[in-house]
């Protein structure tokens, strides 16, 4: 996992500009597979709230998510 990638991931759905697995993909410039892989890891390793808004086709953040990357 690069973690510049998850970073990004955050600070695109936590300022709802995230956009579907599509959209997050040509802006990280990965595959979607490997945007479906970051997003299973952010849930699963970092419980991450993550869900995918079908209606509006991006994903959000359930309740407020604060990951903290810094030292």
């Amino acid at each position: 996992m690069d973690i510049r990638i998850v970073i990004k991931i955050h600070e695109l759905i936590s300022a709802s500009r995230a956009g579907n697995s599509e959209d997050l993909s040509e802006r990280l410039d990965v595959s979607v597979r490997t945007v479906y892989n970051y997003i299973t890891y952010m849930k699963t390793e970092l419980n991450a709230p993550i869900t995918y808004d079908s209606q509006n086709k991006k994903y959000l953040y359930e309740r407020e998510c604060d990951l903290n990357f810094k030292g």
